[in-house]
């Protein structure tokens, strides 16, 4: 009995497994939402990939034919069939997800497996709708081929018994054979098990105070890379009256030292997206004791923002999100603050995010003494204020962003 090639053997089982993880995955996306984003981008990499290997699978055959049929009769021509709408599924199924990604309201970039970059077709936004409908379609069209495909060598390994299935097993291996079956329902499985974990519970985080997330986020973040900035310093009265003699005087020049860090985080259904910015600088002038001297500018570049995933932190500059192009800068401004307890102060101010300039109260609390404080606070945004999640993508997301910052700060007089 001749075989099929060892390079369309591969190729034959490699599909079928993604196959199988595809569909798995592909009937979760719609009910996880944002939940799903990271799993919906995995998705897309595998269509991909099953695009390429079945482009790899044709040119083999084009190459090698494939052994001479088994049966003829309505039979063989059942089979033939399937095989035909296979290769056609197996096309045309990641090519529609494409123009779906493609025409999108909201452009989603898309990051083969995290690192290699696939373009949009230059297809209208008119053209989504069918995109939309014809892939949904050309899944289900695609699972029904799937059942008849094993459905038929089911039947002719176990009823017919001609051992058709060996032209697709290298050495007539009943143990290899066995493995590559089990390829099938393991990567069914293994999609079922990643859309599970994706609709799972919440970190702990979540149930956490707002406060408390957001000490939670600056505490995790990444150093930033501030070294040569003077970036946000806030004072905040000291533990002791050290400084009690300068009070009198002009207010000290407060600088940030390297290492500070300033976070955000905000609610996604049950899960939450943390992320930073690595470059920020501010002016900040303030007096412990007096903390109505102050006169606070903060700067944050927001093209530095990041959260860590390579596909979200495109989408970030976006203008369904902070309009980086047309808005490279946010800024907040406060003149004088007022003390909220020992250690604890509040700064109302004005922040100007996305074009728009809104009030804004900033909340922070200082450990130390003299011109060395260990400083962190946070805040607590309402985005929609400012325009930031105006998009489909953005529905799942709280309407508060937690803000935090933390960092070591000195003072120098006048």
């Amino acid at each position: 009995m001749h075989s099929y090639s060892r390079t369309a053997i591969i190729l034959h089982w490699a599909i079928a497994a993604a196959l199988a993880f595809q569909f798995s995955v592909g009937w979760s996306l719609e009910t996880l939402g944002q939940k799903g984003f990271a799993l919906y981008q995995l998705h897309k990499s595998v269509g991909m990939l099953i695009l390429a290997l079945t482009l790899a699978r044709v040119l083999t055959r084009l190459r090698k034919p494939r052994p001479a049929a088994m049966e003829g009769g309505w039979e063989g021509a059942l089979a033939k069939g399937v095989h035909i709408g296979l290769y056609g599924f197996m096309l045309l199924a990641p090519l529609s997800g494409w123009a779906l990604v493609s025409t999108a309201k909201i452009k989603v970039p898309t990051l083969l497996f995290g690192t290699v970059p696939l373009p949009h077709l230059p297809l209208p936004q008119a053209a989504h709708e069918l995109s939309e409908n014809a892939h949904g379609l050309l899944g289900w069209i695609g699972v029904a081929l799937f059942a008849l495909h094993v459905a038929g060598a089911i039947r002719h390994h176990l009823l017919l018994r001609d051992g058709l299935i060996w032209r697709m097993v290298p050495g007539r291996s009943v143990a290899l054979m066995a493995v590559l079956i089990a390829l099938i329902p393991g990567a069914f499985v293994i999609g079922g098990v990643m859309a599970n974990r994706a609709a799972g519970t919440a970190p702990a985080a979540v149930a956490a105070p707002a406060a408390k997330v957001a000490d939670v986020v600056a505490a995790q973040e990444a150093p930033a890379t501030n070294a040569s900035e003077p970036v946000v310093a806030n004072a905040a009265q000291p533990e002791n009256m050290t400084v009690a003699d300068e009070a009198a005087g002009p207010p000290p020049l407060w600088t940030v030292r390297p290492g500070g860090t300033l976070g955000f985080s905000v609610g996604n259904g049950s899960d939450r997206i943390s992320g930073g910015f690595s470059r920020w600088t501010a002016r900040i002038v303030m007096d412990p004791d007096r903390p109505e001297t102050a006169d606070i500018r903060v700067e944050i570049d927001m093209a530095s923002a990041h959260i860590g995933d390579p596909t979200q932190d495109e989408m970030l500059p976006n203008d369904e999100f902070l309009g980086v192009a047309a808005h490279p800068k946010a800024i907040f401004v406060a003149k004088g603050a007022r003390a909220t307890g020992a250690d604890g102060y509040s700064a109302r101010g004005t922040l100007t995010l996305k074009g728009v300039s809104a009030p804004q109260t900033i909340r922070f609390t200082l450990k130390g003494a003299g011109l060395t404080r260990s400083v962190s606070g946070s805040a607590t945004i309402a985005r929609q204020t400012f325009g930031v999640g105006n998009g489909d993508s953005s529905t799942g997301l709280d309407p508060s962003v937690a803000v935090s910052f933390r960092f070591e700060a000195t003072g120098k007089t006048p």
